[in-house]
């Protein structure tokens, strides 16, 4: 398990976000055994948690260079889910 966190922290970010849609697609399709696909969602979390740094530290980094341009920061958290997720939530 070691080895895909290490993994997930290395790719660019569009390879990992790739990857976590790979995963997600396979743990959908129902054609793999549960610990197959145990493993998948323990690495779709890794994942995700090394995107949303990403995100993070990309948010910063813009937040950063508009208020070296003077201007005021917006700063608002990047919500990831898209509006079907959000529904899902309710």
């Amino acid at each position: 398990m070691a080895d895909r966190q290490e993994d997930a922290q290395v790719f660019p970010f569009e390879d990992s976000l790739k990857q976590l849609e790979d995963l997600v697609e396979r743990l959908e399709s129902g054609e793999i055994s549960l610990e197959e696909s145990l493993q998948d969602f323990e690495q779709g979390v890794a994942l995700v948690r090394t995107l949303r740094e990403r995100l993070d530290q990309a948010q910063q980094r813009v937040d950063k260079i508009v208020e070296q341009e003077g201007g005021e920061t917006a700063s608002q958290s990047m919500d990831i889910m898209d509006d079907d997720d959000k529904d899902m939530d309710k």
